[in-house]
């Protein structure tokens, strides 16, 4: 039977691949996408969408203990965890879902299975029913990435959990250890020390949160420890020695910190040490495909080197975000389809994590700036400023902007606190349209909304801040 032909193909329907595809078939291109397990890949069922849900059980728990601030009453506050994770895998469901229909609506063959590429323009799908034969003049690799296992940290599904384990836990942790203190390890660590796990976060480097502005770091890091968390830093678990039982068991992990080990026990082990790309048994090697390590080399406009083969999302390499992923998507498609196309600037992608606060930052870090050899001002504001904050019971927070002083140019902006995930838009507009501190000040901002902490960060660092 001749393969099927296409003028598109992708591979994977995370929000890299699914997004290529509808733009793709937006612009008249027959198009197909393989999936070898969920529409809307682990964002939708695994990562992104399913966390934010737990994520927001925690936050109405945590206010609901907070009643009588607010001149209410409750009483005998508990949860069930069982109906916590319901809800959540039902977002999730709903969510993917709702990909299906975005495929039908556009018209995309979805094609549900294990791809391999045989050779160029060709794709081999292992499907239930057989082998599917597809070509195309063009391939969209979007097959995304998956947990880093460390050897000896491997999860195993009852002591130890990948990030997957703790979306559907078996328990609720008593004393839990998160290895690792990026995104995913601080927005678990968060929802389960909210939910009373007695928690440990253990972070390699010398800050949790490393990718962020070291001030923002050590803010969201006072937060953590004021809620019971208990942190360490420049440490490195060495070894996890499980004893499972009948009654739950235990896990002893050797902690090396200070030049020393130390022993501790827990009931509960979550792994977050970071991700590798899924570029094994696809056949890129054979195709000439360069890999650094475990994602494709690609240019600015995601192109493999192999005429017709492009990389999009985790897969191609940092920043491993959804959003980035989907402008990736848009801008092959918009490529093969002759449009003109705009590359992905990673330093004005932003990046957020929805711990407790919730921290948020796109753009040079203060540190960054200067190393690049810019001329600084820097601006802050916090949120016991803000009169929304305070009534909102959310006076802990920080707004930090900064700006190249000979050009004005917003350098990088830098948050923690309540909603900052949703205001830090506004910075990743204005690094967009390029805009100076002189648009920015003379921008009105509305009252009482606690964006009008972004327009005082501005103000401050050229010495005109109003409420400080």
């Amino acid at each position: 039977m001749a393969a099927a032909s296409y003028d598109v193909i992708v591979i994977g329907a995370g929000p890299g691949g699914y997004v290529a595809a509808i733009r793709a078939a937006q612009l008249g291109l027959k198009t197909a996408i393989v999936e070898r397990e969920n529409l809307g890949g682990i964002c939708l069922n695994w990562g992104c969408i399913p966390t934010k849900a737990l994520l927001r059980s925690s936050e109405v728990f945590h206010l609901m203990e907070r009643a009588k601030e607010f001149g209410l009453s409750a009483d005998n506050i508990t949860y069930d965890l069982d109906a916590v994770v319901k809800r959540s895998r039902g977002v999730a469901k709903q969510l993917s879902s709702g990909i299906g229909h975005l495929m039908k609506k556009n018209k995309i063959t979805v094609v549900m299975g294990e791809a391999t590429l045989p050779a160029k323009g060709k794709v081999s799908v292992k499907t239930d029913k057989g082998v599917q034969e597809l070509s195309a003049k063009n391939i969209i690799l979007a097959t995304g990435a998956r947990a880093r296992e460390l050897p000896g940290l491997e999860g195993d599904g009852d002591l130890v959990w990948t990030y997957r384990d703790a979306l559907v836990p078996p328990r609720m942790p008593k004393k839990l250890l998160v290895i690792g203190s990026g995104a995913i390890g601080i927005e678990f660590a968060s929802f389960y020390n909210t939910l009373g796990a007695d928690t440990t976060v253990v972070e390699v480097m010398d800050r949790v949160l490393p990718v962020e502005d070291a001030e923002i770091s050590a803010f969201a890091k006072k937060a953590f420890v004021k809620q019971g968390m208990k942190i360490m830093e420049k440490a490195m678990v060495k070894q996890l020695d499980r004893a499972p039982s009948k009654s739950g068991g235990k896990v002893t992990a050797h902690i090396e910190v200070g030049g020393k080990v130390e022993k501790q026990e827990f009931d509960t082990v979550i792994s977050a040490v970071g991700i590798v790309g899924n570029v094994e048994g696809l056949g890129l090697e054979a195709l000439g495909v360069k890999l650094d390590r475990t994602h494709v080399v690609t240019d600015q406009y995601c192109r493999t080197g192999v005429e017709g083969l492009y990389a999009i999302g985790d897969i191609a390499g940092a920043p491993w975000l959804a959003h980035k992923a989907s402008h990736e998507g848009v801008m092959v498609a918009d490529l093969i389809g002759g449009k003109h196309a705009h590359p992905v600037k990673p330093e004005s992608i932003a990046g957020c994590t929805y711990c407790q606060p919730q921290v948020a930052s796109v753009g040079y870090t203060e540190a960054k700036a200067k190393e690049l050899g810019y001329d600084i001002k820097v601006g802050r504001f916090p949120f016991i400023g803000n009169g929304k904050a305070i009534a909102l019971g959310e006076p802990e927070g920080l707004i930090k902007t900064v700006f190249d002083a000979k050009t004005g140019e917003l350098l990088g902006a830098h948050m923690v606190g309540a909603e900052v995930t949703e205001l830090i838009q506004g910075y990743v507009v204005g690094r967009q349209l390029e805009t100076t501190e002189e648009d920015l000040m003379n921008t009105v901002f509305p009252h009482p909304t606690l964006s009008e902490m972004m327009h005082e960060s501005v103000l401050d660092a050229f010495d005109r801040v109003i409420h400080m």
